[in-house]
């Protein structure tokens, strides 16, 4: 009878267990970006798409080149941003000039993870809009 009961006790742990893992691997950032190199990319704002559970920033900046190319950096969701940095869907407009510093796709993609540590300031005015590094004051 013991062991039924351990049964009935480990098999819902288990079952909860299994169902977690796919929100884990959801929220796999280093395997993805690189940390370690912070990347710094200056462009042109196109869409701010200020959503839960991710917000994103679809932006165009030259390369080494000169060619255009289009940019995707995630952020945090809505409700994060607004209570770290005061945002709103008005933060960033089409045509805004920004410089961002984060991890960049480590499979050299122009994909950035701003949800960690990470800095967007306006380009034109050098106003500072979103700072997540630690010792903010250093970078």
């Amino acid at each position: 009878m013991k062991f039924k009961s351990l049964g009935s006790f480990f098999l819902p742990i288990v079952a909860l267990f299994m169902v977690s893992i796919p929100a884990l691997a959801h929220h796999g950032f280093a395997g993805r970006y690189d940390e370690e190199h912070p990347f710094t990319v200056q462009g042109t704002v196109l869409e701010f798409q200020f959503t839960n559970p991710h917000s994103a920033i679809i932006f165009e900046a030259k390369d080494a080149n000169g060619a255009v190319q289009r940019w995707h950096a995630e952020l945090s969701g809505a409700n994060a941003l607004r209570r770290a940095d005061g945002w709103d869907r008005e933060s960033l407009k089409p045509g805004d000039r920004i410089t961002i510093i984060g991890p960049r796709n480590k499979n050299g993609s122009n994909d950035m993870n701003l949800s960690h540590e990470s800095k967007i300031t306006m380009t034109g005015t050098g106003k500072e809009i979103h700072n997540s590094f630690k010792g903010a004051q250093d970078q």
